[in-house]
């Protein structure tokens, strides 16, 4: 598997909630999501295809393999659950999620475990996966 930087992991997340939304995603799609140039995604989609970690169908259809999958749902969950213990310790909303893009690339999985148990004690009635 290749190396995958902060970028590429962005570009996962982006294709993952996009395709949460809508089961079909294009590069001009993920283009206005992350407010990016089409270029820009058309040289990321190449790397991650070469790296095995989407397929792009004939028609355009960009989906996760398997290993982008864990990847891009591994990154998305961390940005939850960021997300919102940052709102609940006083973090604007619209903060806490830029912070948690910048956070969830970097904490340890034994920290982000501990705090995800913090979150799940603190809150038993709270929902922490992607919905």
């Amino acid at each position: 598997m290749a190396k995958l930087y902060k970028s590429g992991e962005d570009y996962l997340e982006t294709i993952l909630i996009l395709h949460l939304k809508d089961n079909y995603v294009r590069a001009v799609d993920i283009a206005h999501e992350m407010d990016v140039s089409k270029p820009s995604v058309s040289r990321a989609m190449g790397i991650l295809r070469d790296g095995g970690f989407i397929s792009i169908a004939a028609d355009g259809n960009i989906t996760l393999t398997e290993t982008g999958s864990e990847v891009a749902e591994r990154i998305y969950e961390r940005h939850l659950v960021l997300t919102q213990w940052l709102t609940d310790i006083g973090v604007s909303p619209d903060v806490a999620a830029a912070d948690a893009c910048k956070l969830e690339h970097d904490i340890s999985m034994e920290s982000f475990a501990c705090l995800k148990e913090h979150l799940r004690q603190s809150h038993p009635n709270i929902r922490l996966e992607k919905s």
